[in-house]
């Protein structure tokens, strides 16, 4: 039987945090310094350009640039061309894209059939109109051939939105008040969810700006204990009763915590029996694991499954909310309505050029498979970052759900408020290695989500991969 998701092997997850638990109780193994300063000397050399655009960029735009994932230690590289598994800096550097986009360009960047067939798109149509495009049927018909839990779609603008329109809605079907997270996951910037932000218990402590209101009704567990969750939803019923439990179906922060492979079921249960809705966030899952999604790979039924740039194959304004078709019902336009609406906007949500991207995306992952041959690159890259850290005696610890691929070398994203002088002596070392670690990555060709992650797309042939691990071992062989 033709594999259908990228997981070749669900990893052993009490393997995995038994790594993970060591690597955290050790020193710091940080790259020689001598070795660190060859590797920052790169951006000195190499990409005066880069640093001068994003110098100037300083004096109008906060940070110099627009968007988390472009925080890059010890400046921010700038892009100007993209192809397949490579991106190119001003500067003419080439480098391997481990990064894609933040993960939704399985097919590889800037893939030429999708491209082309946005390009007639705008050649005939333009990007947007304000009214109803045939692709907006076309998208949503596709995505409930390939994820039958999502019978009714509604298109929106990124993965932030997507969240804030379910839990809209999980609250409006619902009639009830709470909503809980796992502690440490990532569902956007949305005032109630800037809440227990990548490092479990933490609460309000990214909460600037927004008010104490705004995440009153927001909840945390950490991650992995569905007693404390359980808990919870028995306390929530005494005031108000939990509308919805949403999760990122690998586990916080893309499966940085992972999760054991039944672990989405048992909570499907417990929504059920407590009465609350279970909401999957795929914006990173969704079509890179499969086709089918988290959902379909670990055989759970979401009620409301979130989607993020995943949803136009790395094109803009991508992002969306689909699921039972009764509470999707709450956000229909005009006339539609049944009972009482949960309001949601978007002048540019579903446009011509975003739907037509996603649907032809989805169509060539389908063609392709590409969402298995990704994962066979990650399952590549990740055999091979194993076999450079026994070579060298390491304790950092790779691991991947298919093309999602972990290599935790400082631990930052381990740490908790259960040691919190731990926490409050060891974040900023781990941090700053983690940056540095990341522009060892970048200095050798190689781009990652923050030092820690890396995502492969269809376009990482055996030999993309080969010569990405001989650079990563060149970084790696500096940390002894």
């Amino acid at each position: 039987m033709t594999q259908q998701y990228a997981i070749s092997q669900y990893h052993d997850t009490k393997i995995v945090y038994q790594k993970l638990d060591k690597l955290i109780s050790q020193p710091l193994r940080r790259v020689n310094p001598e070795k660190m300063q060859e590797f920052l000397g790169y951006f000195d050399h190499q990409c005066k350009r880069s640093k001068a655009l994003t110098d100037e960029a300083k004096k109008f735009i906060p940070g110099g640039v627009q968007h988390n994932l472009a925080f890059n230690y010890p400046f921010p590289i700038a892009i100007e061309k993209t192809e397949g598994a490579h991106l190119w800096d001003a500067d003419g550097n080439r480098y391997i894209d481990f990064l894609q986009a933040g993960g939704p360009t399985v097919l590889g960047s800037n893939y030429a059939p999708v491209r082309e067939k946005v390009f007639e798109m705008l050649r005939s149509c333009g990007p947007v109109t304000g009214l109803f495009h045939e692709y907006e049927l076309k998208l949503a018909q596709l995505v409930n051939r390939f994820m039958p839990a999502v019978e009714m779609f509604r298109m929106l603008g990124s993965g932030t939105e997507g969240v804030m329109a379910a839990i809209r809605a999980a609250r409006t079907f619902t009639k009830k008040r709470y909503v809980i997270k796992v502690g440490g996951a990532y569902h956007g910037w949305s005032d109630q969810m800037v809440y227990g932000l990548h490092i479990p218990g933490t609460g309000r402590l990214e909460a600037t700006g927004i008010p104490g209101g705004a995440s009153a009704a927001t909840g945390e567990f950490f991650p992995n204990s569905l007693g404390a969750l359980k808990r919870q939803l028995m306390l929530n019923q005494l005031t108000g009763g939990t509308a919805a439990v949403i999760v990122e179906p690998l586990g916080p922060e893309s499966g940085t915590r992972p999760v054991p492979f039944e672990f989405n079921q048992k909570i499907r249960e417990l929504c059920d029996e407590f009465g609350a809705l279970l909401i999957f966030d795929e914006v990173v899952t969704g079509f890179r694991l499969g086709l089918g999604g988290a959902q379909g790979f670990f055989g759970v039924k979401p009620d409301l499954t979130v989607f993020g740039k995943c949803i136009t194959g790395g094109y803009p304004m991508a992002g969306g909310v689909g699921g039972r078709a009764d509470v999707i019902m709450t956000f229909a336009a005009g006339i539609g309505g049944t009972g009482e609406r949960a309001y949601v906007g978007g002048t540019l949500s579903a446009n011509p050029l975003s739907c037509v991207a996603g649907y032809h995306s989805l169509l060539e992952m389908e063609r392709t498979n590409a969402p298995v041959i990704a994962g066979l690159a990650g399952d590549r890259l990740t055999r091979g970052l194993q076999t450079i850290i026994d070579q060298y005696s390491l304790p950092f610890v790779t691991y991947n759900q298919g093309s999602i691929v972990h290599l935790e070398t400082s631990g930052v994203m381990l740490l908790d408020l259960r040691n919190p002088l731990r926490l409050a002596r060891e974040l900023k070392p781990r941090k700053h290695m983690m940056e540095e670690m990341g522009a060892a990555y970048m200095s050798q060709g190689l781009i990652t989500l923050a030092g820690s992650r890396m995502y492969t797309s269809m376009a990482d042939t055996d030999e993309v991969i080969d010569d990405a691990l001989a650079r990563f071992e060149t970084v790696l062989s500096a940390c002894v």
